[in-house]
């Protein structure tokens, strides 16, 4: 998982139970690690960010929690870039482009849609084992 946030030097890992609360807990996280790092609130990257975090947690506990018992949230940044990852055990992989991917209006498709948008990217990366997978978020600061 962590080797997508290898270059950029400011780091931060949470790990919660897959369930409801983890979204608000994910999500309060990020400002705090935000402004502990430099980022403005009222950065124009801020607010999406935690849009689209907010709905891969949400997608882990909705999707995920029968077979994963946490979700893990990785945080990172530079000066220039934030980036985040969310983790689950479902061995579920959803294509996240071409013609399987989440369609426009979902969820995923509007995390994709939003991403990109903004200039960043979106990366599913499957566990090793297969058990599992992360989602990483990259976004321009």
């Amino acid at each position: 998982m962590a080797a997508q946030a290898a270059g950029l030097p400011l780091r931060h890992v949470l790990t919660l139970p897959t369930m409801g609360s983890a979204v608000r807990l994910a999500r309060e996280t990020a400002e705090l690690v935000l402004a502990e790092w430099g980022v403005p609130a009222r950065h124009p990257s801020v607010d999406p960010a935690l849009l689209i975090l907010s709905e891969l947690v949400a997608n882990s506990v909705r999707h995920a929690a029968a077979l994963s018992e946490t979700v893990t949230v990785i945080y990172a940044a530079s000066k220039d870039t934030f980036a985040f990852a969310v983790h689950d055990r479902h061995p579920h992989q959803p294509t996240l482009y071409g013609a399987h991917a989440a369609s426009p209006g979902s969820g995923l498709g509007t995390v994709v849609e939003l991403t990109h948008s903004l200039g960043g990217t979106a990366v599913l990366r499957g566990d090793a084992d297969g058990g599992g997978k992360s989602i990483w978020i990259t976004l321009p600061l």
